[in-house]
């Protein structure tokens, strides 16, 4: 536990965070599956009757695992679309930062949960309409440039669904490959030309977050 997480409870070796961060890498490295409280106690060595400290039941973890999911990965998206943006070249590069940083919209995660909605009704229904509200946003942010509504909504689907099926194929091409199509990839989802401006901004930006070795997700 770092100094900068603390517990609520000071009897306790590990924090909420820690718990809920242990869940989520179990998540996406192993499936929903094997989260099992004893498993998560003994990665953490702890007790496992110290989970009931911050969880009511393994459901109660499944739940802030999702939750986690939308607050990061989905609120990401729809935050980025709804920026104030001068023209729709800035404002798909403002959502081309969640393709572009994980820190922001964890790819992995957002895999981990399409695996786990094969599993479960419930968690089907969160993702359909997480889904829905990230191409919902990113309509309004073509609508919001002038887009006729039959085509903003076309344009955000191809836009979101293109990246969804990239994340699926797991192509791993390398970020300075992605990088160097930035200006055929806002051509071809908003037919307007990016400015020389633009496009090294957005390159500047990328370089500042990702390793040089980082490859496109």
């Amino acid at each position: 536990m770092t100094e900068t997480t603390v517990s609520r409870y000071p009897q306790t070796k590990v924090s909420h965070e820690d718990w809920l961060n242990a869940a989520l890498a179990v998540l996406i490295d192993e499936g929903v599956e094997r989260v099992k409280i004893q498993d998560l106690a003994r990665t953490l060595d702890v007790s496992r009757s110290s989970f009931y400290w911050y969880f009511k039941s393994r459901q109660d973890l499944l739940d802030q695992m999702l939750w986690r999911w939308l607050d990061t990965n989905t609120a990401a998206i729809v935050e980025r679309a709804a920026r104030p943006a001068d023209s729709i070249v800035q404002a798909v590069l403002h959502v081309f930062e969640c393709w572009t940083d994980d820190a922001v919209f964890d790819p992995r995660l957002d895999f981990a949960v399409r695996e786990w909605a094969r599993r479960s009704e419930a968690v089907r229904r969160v993702l359909d309409d997480a889904d829905a509200a990230r191409v919902e946003a990113i309509r309004r942010m073509f609508a919001r440039h002038g887009y006729e509504a039959t085509d903003a909504f076309v344009r955000a689907r191809i836009l979101y669904f293109m990246q969804i099926g990239y994340y699926a194929l797991d192509l791993g091409e390398p970020m300075e490959t992605r990088l160097s199509y930035v200006e055929a990839y806002v051509r071809g989802f908003t037919g307007v030309e990016p400015t020389t401006e633009e496009a090294a901004a957005f390159r500047a930006f990328a370089s500042a977050v990702v390793p040089d070795d980082h490859s496109g997700a």
